[in-house]
């Protein structure tokens, strides 16, 4: 089990390592599950600030945003908000993994490339030039906090801990190199390596800053502050616990350049509730201007660990009421879709309604995660279906979990999962947004042939953000209110509002958007009370292709019935007449489809006494699979195994999923 627990936090989560890493001991690799006699070298306690007079805002802005530092209005104003696209999951050579497989680009061409400027791209044998077709609006380098002071110090001569073996080892690369720093994070109280850090740590320590001031640096640099507002960076950073081989990583993005003097990381927080309460005492209590959000990932790979069912043992109601609206303040998002896999849903376990085959997308744990001494090692559901090690539950994907926060609400008042949805890539090349099938190349740089490391992997996706302008204001703002929805790829059009009373013709209404608006609330919101004489609320979703055509959109939605029963169903709301299809031996598709989905909906099934949410995913028709696409590109006898693999999908649905809109019982 303990060698499984190495295994899992390389092989799943940072792209392979090998069964012994040089450099870790078999005692060191031992204690990933038994690690409370370690003495941990975290920082102390920090008493909470006293909360702050928020005052005037800084300006009121247009259509509501608040400016909070210094920049000139954007000319592309709109009340009505614009669609911007971005990716907030990046990684550099300032990260360990990236950085021991290989990739040497920095954050300052991470944002050159999500600008749309060519860089090259480290690889086996090399590099090679990579440049987006298509601009992204706003990107965030997320670099791991763990392990920054680290990497540097491994790197730069002229540190103490340079000729430690565990740098040399580091800097011999590969997943090897992974392994030897990247370990410590599965330990239950993680502790840093001083052979590296010197006494008290305090080399890595002080490096650490160094890095971080470099990664705000590099956002500041690339932030437009003219009217054009042609790029936004966010400030931000990866929080990586993979306690037992359970990946717990959330993405924390800041609002602007008031951040602390240093992320908070697993060696300081050792809970998502240490990393929230961390955060708001670093963060929103410190009274200097800094807001933040952290954004879950990757719950497919928690074993149920991310969205526990239980709550924190030895909590009576009221703290537990105090931590759920904690967890809300602070994960306003999820990110349901990257490189390692789709967390909205999985079809063979459907626990509260029907199954879905659309659930079964780009699901990347099945049974095999690797070997243990050559043995394949197979991944069973987890006990109960709650939480585990090394086990799948229902808990890992997302609509299963806002789901169970319907119950939550019922029982405290609060509800701790009222998750928006938005997509990214984890890409660890440097490149954000390099979502393309036809060019995908490996989730790190060390992989640039993927079909001979993990077809597995696939190129992720990027986050849609309906915002007033594109800048760090508005775009932060919205991804506060979930005003924001995940694309598999594809620059799908995708608008969904909620309220009471529209028309059945808004379809064809050119004020769709002023009226949506105007009579309820857009994805991300709640619904407002009913008013007298209406039996309940309708939904209106418009949807518009990027290259491909539509096939059909849906609305899922969620509820616990008065006994307290879980439901979920799915509802095809807009569909074409033409199927759209795919040729797999040449990837060319009959061009049938649609290029927009309209409709207005009303819930045959909804009850005015129980909480609700619903979400639209909308499906492109199918297409090839990057690993399709390559496979065709080699001659036929070349081809590698998985080209003949019946279990490696050969077409794909690109999809759209929306946040959520709630409903909430009048009281």
């Amino acid at each position: 089990m303990r060698r499984f627990v190495l295994t899992a936090i390389c092989g799943i989560l940072f792209c392979g390592c090998p069964r012994n890493p040089a450099g870790v001991d078999a005692a060191d690799a031992s204690d990933a599950l038994d690690a409370n006699d370690m003495g941990a070298d975290i920082a102390p306690d920090v008493s909470p600030l006293p909360m702050c007079d928020a005052g005037p805002p800084v300006d009121a802005g247009f259509g509501g945003v608040v400016y909070t530092d210094e920049r000139v209005p954007c000319a592309d104003r709109n009340a009505q908000r614009n669609l911007y696209w971005g990716d907030l999951h990046v990684h550099t050579a300032l990260s360990f993994d990236s950085y021991a497989n290989g990739n040497r680009a920095t954050p300052e061409d991470a944002y050159r490339f999500a600008r749309g400027e060519a860089i090259q791209a480290y690889a086996e044998g090399g590099s090679r030039t990579v440049q987006l077709s298509r601009p992204l609006d706003f990107a965030a380098v997320t670099d791991h906090s763990e392990f920054l002071g680290e990497v540097n110090a491994c790197l730069s001569p002229d540190a103490p801990g340079f000729d430690s073996l565990t740098c040399q080892n580091y800097r011999a690369g590969g997943p090897a190199g992974v392994a030897v720093v990247g370990y410590r994070a599965a330990f239950t109280t993680p502790r840093r390596d001083t052979t590296v850090c010197g006494p008290g740590n305090a080399d890595c320590l002080s490096r650490a800053r160094t890095v971080w001031q470099r990664i705000q640096d590099a956002a500041e640099a690339a932030y437009d502050r003219s009217s054009a507002c042609r790029f936004t960076s966010l400030v931000a950073y990866e929080y990586s616990p993979t306690p037992g081989g359970n990946n717990l990583h959330r993405n924390v993005v800041f609002r602007n350049t008031h951040v602390p003097p240093l992320p908070i990381s697993y060696f300081e927080a050792t809970s998502g509730e240490a990393l929230w309460r961390g955060l708001r005492d670093a963060c929103t209590r410190a009274c200097n201007g800094c807001e933040v959000l952290a954004i879950p990932h990757n719950s497919n790979f928690s074993s149920g660990n991310m969205f526990p069912l239980a709550p924190a043992p030895g909590l009576d109601l009221a703290a537990q009421r105090e931590l759920a609206q904690l967890r809300n303040d602070t994960e306003r998002l999820v990110e349901v879709y990257q490189h390692k896999g789709s967390s909205e849903c999985r079809d063979d376990l459907a626990p509260f309604g029907a199954p879905d085959e659309s659930c079964n997308f780009e699901v990347v744990r099945n049974t095999l995660v690797g070997t243990v001494g050559g043995i394949p090692n197979t991944i069973p559901p987890c006990p109960d279906g709650a939480a585990g090690t090394g086990c799948y539950s229902a808990q890992d994907y997302v609509r299963h979990v806002l789901t169970r926060g319907l119950g939550e609400a019922d029982r405290l008042g609060v509800n701790p999962f009222q998750l928006g949805i938005i997509g990214s890539t984890d890409t660890h090349n440097g490149t954000p947004g390099n979502v393309d099938e036809r060019s995908f190349r490996g989730h790190m740089a060390s992989q640039d042939y993927a079909l001979l490391s993990n077809h597995d992997n696939s190129p992720g996706a990027i986050a849609g953000v309906w915002a007033v302008e594109n800048s760090r204001d508005a775009v932060f703002e919205a991804l506060r209110r979930r005003e924001t929805y995940s694309t598999s790829g594809p620059r799908i059009t995708l608008r969904f509002f909620g309220g009471h009373g529209y028309s059945p013709g808004m379809c064809g209404d050119a004020m769709l958007v002023a009226h949506g608006y105007e009579g309820g609330v857009p994805m991300g919101g709640t619904l407002p009370p009913r008013p007298g004489g209406v039996s309940g609320p309708s939904f209106v979703l418009q949807a518009a292709r990027d290259e491909t055509k539509l096939a059909r959109a849906q609305i899922v939605k969620g509820w616990v019935d008065a006994s307290g029963t879980p439901h979920e169903r799915v509802y095809d709301v807009a569909t074409t007449s033409a199927a759209p299809a795919v040729d797999v031996n040449t990837c060319t598709t009959n061009g049938q489809g649609e290029d927009t989905l309209c409709s207005v909906w009303a819930d045959p099934d909804f009850d005015p006494n129980i909480r609700a949410y619903w979400y639209v995913r909308v499906l492109e028709g199918p297409t090839c699979r990057w690993s399709t696409w390559q496979c065709l590109s080699i001659p036929v006898a070349d081809r590698p195994a998985s080209c003949s693999d019946p279990t490696v999908a050969r077409t794909i649905e690109e999809r759209a999923i929306s946040s959520p809109i709630w409903y909430e019982p009048s009281p």
